[in-house]
């Protein structure tokens, strides 16, 4: 394994950009916060260690960390970091488990309800509906803990952290809260998951999902109040930078 400090030996940030500016990735002629553009901030600095930082014909990866999928539901957007997803799991369709809230999510983990294939769904976590998009740690680590990771999927209009890793699906936009399919989703559907083709997609007829938006009401949590009160009044969608619109 590297380090941080293994990366700032090799060269540093820099150095990263250095080889990133070969394959014609940035535009050097920008001004930069130093006062100086991309290209003098980038002169000078090295690539001091190739296995640290691969050149792009060695690289650990052909595409980026990160991948954002789109389809029925998720029009909008939502983010998976593929680097931390089993090959098995890059593709991947089954039956959703859905939990309105983190809370019931653990619940339904330890009392035993996921199953290998399974596509757990979490909602009602997202700026607005959490409000504030709390992070779904809980879930995944329980769900890595149990082995689960290369088995199941979790998809939630919430967030995760950088330390996450299985096909863990966040940032679903529109949210659940803001009529976002997400929240039509029952206990059944079949959901595929297509990331190297960055599609994901709901398997229900439109018709069926109609009828849902006239049957299903949208959930808002009672007691929220003071300023999570008007934060949640107020809150972009995810895909937005989940701001605050003025």
């Amino acid at each position: 394994p590297t380090y941080m400090e293994d990366l700032n030996a090799a060269g540093g940030v820099y150095a990263v950009l250095n080889e990133l500016d070969q394959l014609g990735l940035l535009d050097t002629s920008v001004m930069t916060v130093t006062g100086k553009t991309m290209k003098e901030n980038l002169q000078g600095h090295e690539n001091l260690n190739p296995e640290v930082i691969r050149k792009p014909e060695n690289a650990y990866s052909k595409t980026g960390g990160i991948a954002v999928l789109r389809g029925n539901l998720a029009p909008d957007g939502c983010v998976v970091k593929q680097s931390a997803v089993a090959p098995e799991m890059l593709v991947h369709e089954g039956p959703a488990k859905v939990f309105d809230s983190e809370e019931e999510a653990i619940a339904g983990i330890f009392g035993g309800r996921i199953e290998a294939g399974d596509v757990i769904v979490i909602r009602y976590e997202g700026p607005a509906g959490g409000p504030g998009m709390r992070e779904m740690l809980s879930p995944t680590s329980a769900i890595a803990g149990m082995g689960l990771d290369k088995e199941v999927a979790l998809i939630t209009d919430g967030r995760f952290s950088g330390a996450t890793r299985g096909a863990s699906i966040g940032h679903v936009s529109p949210e659940a809260v803001h009529g976002g399919l997400i929240a039509y989703v029952k206990d059944g559907d079949r959901i595929a998951i297509d990331i190297p083709n960055h599609t994901i997609e709901l398997l229900v007829p439109e018709a069926e999902i109609e009828q849902r938006k006239q049957e299903m009401p949208i959930k808002k949590k009672e007691n929220v109040k003071g300023y999570l009160k008007r934060y949640a009044s107020m809150v972009s969608s995810a895909d937005k930078g989940a701001v605050i619109n003025r």
